[in-house]
């Protein structure tokens, strides 16, 4: 049937019918520069199964790619992976239309669809870890993935064609027309994989690494990891295992991030000294004014580095709001293995610098340096201060990590 929304094939009986958002730029609170994609897969089997739908505003294209492999009354079964509105948002329309014989979710699924859609999408039938589903010709698999990372997280696998459905895990928020990661660029695929990790699974890494184990200690031979989001992993798949595997150690490496915001420069000038102090005794430093980078900017810089150090003036006695706004959203990420201080510039009172140590402690940041405020504009002698403190937290890293890879 000629539609306006094609599907793609992506093995022998599955087909991606979902939806590329190139306009969405923030994600709750997440930064996504360059938009997302919310992945529907659709199993032609016996009994035609749809895996997950799309956000509301995109229930049209994903019915116009199916309807161009299949027309979509003739769905069967529809299973929700994970129950979060971008997956979930026109699940009652989609049923409404399509009339499959059955819904499925995990245990927790069913609460959280019934709580989100009550009374508009009617029954679903709980599926969990070790049931299976048979599709007549084929079967669907399930292990239950609670907060990877939501509590109703499930994955899903299509042993005949080795597929893992693996809802928001091994995604990534990048709006692309190439449809699977190979056709993309690594440098770009390897840092929105590092971005998705650290903004929104960092909370849950020992759930996140149980999860993994318990992947493998089902054999599934898996040779597609197809996500809710981003392009599809066809090959390699060992590298983002394994980067899954580095991410979730959090080792500190010699990056320090210096978050900071500034009202007249002053706390900008301090910054750069002590990135000069950093960079002279074996660190890397990367400099993050707020003026110019999102706090999900700074959780990813934070998922391979082994410094934190942020500096604000003083506004009404307090931190500047950006300051506040990005140490509030990292606490919710849980950062490890960090080392780091505070600074800044002050024109009456200067209570910020200690508010920005209290935070740093909040965060479990290991406080290497006292705090250093300066009146107004720094002067030569504040500046070397600044500079010493960026050489000895170098030095305190060098001996904690090695050196960064190339």
């Amino acid at each position: 049937m000629d539609t306006p929304f094609k599907a793609t094939k992506v093995s022998d009986h599955v087909y991606w019918v979902g939806a590329i958002d190139w306009d969405l730029r923030d994600f709750h609170g997440y930064s996504t520069y360059r938009g997302s994609t919310y992945n529907a897969y659709l199993i032609m089997a016996e009994k035609i199964t749809l895996i997950d739908t799309v956000k509301a505003p995109f229930k049209d294209e994903l019915l116009s790619r199916i309807a161009s492999v299949v027309d979509p009354s003739s769905i069967d079964y529809i299973v929700c992976n994970h129950a979060e509105m971008d997956h979930s948002g026109c699940l009652p329309e989609i049923v409404a239309t399509v009339k499959p014989e059955k819904v499925f979710a995990s245990p927790m699924g069913v609460q959280a669809l019934e709580a989100h859609h009550f009374p508009t999408l009617g029954e679903v039938q709980s599926i969990g870890t070790g049931e299976s589903l048979s599709l007549g010709d084929m079967q669907l698999l399930f292990l239950e993935t609670r907060m990877l990372h939501w509590p109703d997280s499930m994955f899903s696998y299509l042993p005949e064609d080795g597929i893992l459905f693996s809802q928001d895990a091994f995604g990534l928020h990048f709006a692309t027309s190439n449809l699977f990661v190979d056709e993309n660029d690594p440098s770009v695929v390897r840092f929105e994989s590092s971005k998705y990790f650290a903004n929104i699974l960092t909370p849950f890494n020992r759930l996140v690494a149980k999860t993994l184990e318990k992947v493998v200690e089902t054999g599934w031979d898996i040779k597609i990891l197809a996500s809710d989001h981003g392009p599809i992993w066809r090959e390699n798949l060992g590298e983002i295992l394994g980067l899954y595997s580095h991410w979730l150690q959090m080792r500190p490496t010699r990056k320090a991030v210096v978050v900071y915001d500034t009202m007249w420069k002053s706390t900008t000038t301090m910054a750069r000294a002590i990135a000069d102090g950093l960079q002279q005794n074996g660190a890397v430093p990367v400099l993050m004014p707020l003026s110019g980078s999102t706090r999900s900017d700074v959780a990813t810089e934070l998922l391979e580095a082994g410094a934190l150090l942020i500096g604000s003036p003083t506004l009404n006695n307090q931190m500047l709001p950006s300051l506040a706004d990005t140490l509030t959203y990292l606490k919710g990420l849980k950062p490890k293995n960090l080392i780091g201080a505070a600074f800044g510039s002050y024109g009456w009172s200067g209570e910020a610098t200690g508010q920005l140590e209290e935070a740093l402690k909040d965060l479990k940041v290991e406080i290497v340096e006292d705090p250093i405020k300066v009146k107004y504009v720094p002067t030569n002698a504040d500046l070397i201060a600044c500079r010493q403190m960026g050489e000895r937290i170098a030095t305190r890293l060098v001996e904690l990590a090695p050196p960064l890879a190339p």
